[in-house]
């Protein structure tokens, strides 16, 4: 992966519904989802796009439970309290639970935004860098949990990262390199 450094990122946000592409069409789950308008591709985003990002992104006021949350109440929705429990319990998170971001570590941290993005358990998980700022150890714990996303909620997880032992964890490698696929390889 050679591209410019926000290259990447800027692939992530146009499969994401953040960024728009200036040309061709995103598909995911069967809509075109840049033939909605900014207020329905907000909705969809929220519903079916888990976004994990290296820096967190959380809401500093907001509460672990509260950061989790967010994308259902701002859907206006009722929490599903045992799903609510049973991510923050996957993400080893139960003793956190009412701490701000402030409060915890950065492995914590970056578990919170991975609970924030499978609580409407989207098609498709994007997690761009989701270990760069962690140690090994924190690595190590960050991609078994989306692995193990990946397979329990039967989620695609695309996930751009720097380090090939993170890569090698895939079923498959897309390497891009001056903005075209320099090799597309299954792994498993």
């Amino acid at each position: 992966m050679d591209l410019p450094v926000h290259g990447k990122s800027t692939l992530l946000h146009i499969l994401g519904g953040v960024d728009k592409p200036t040309s061709g069409k995103v598909y995911i789950d069967g809509t075109d989802i840049y033939s909605l308008d900014n207020n329905n591709l907000a909705i969809f985003r929220r519903r079916q796009i888990g976004l994990i990002y290296q820096f967190y992104n959380l809401i500093p006021i907001l509460n672990v439970e509260e950061n989790i949350s967010l994308p259902v109440l701002l859907d206006g929705k009722k929490i599903d309290r045992d799903k609510l429990h049973e991510i923050v319990t996957t993400l080893g998170l139960e003793n956190r639970i009412a701490h701000l971001p402030n409060q915890l570590s950065g492995g914590q941290q970056q578990r919170v935004s991975i609970g924030r993005s499978l609580i409407n358990n989207p098609s498709i998980i994007l997690a761009d860098e989701p270990t760069g700022n962690l140690d090994s150890k924190n690595s190590k714990e960050i991609v078994e949990l989306l692995k193990f996303s990946n397979k329990k909620y039967n989620q695609t997880l695309i996930m751009i990262t720097h380090d090939p032992q993170i890569a090698l964890e895939a079923d498959r490698i897309i390497t891009i390199e001056d903005g075209k696929i320099s090799k597309d390889e299954k792994t498993k």
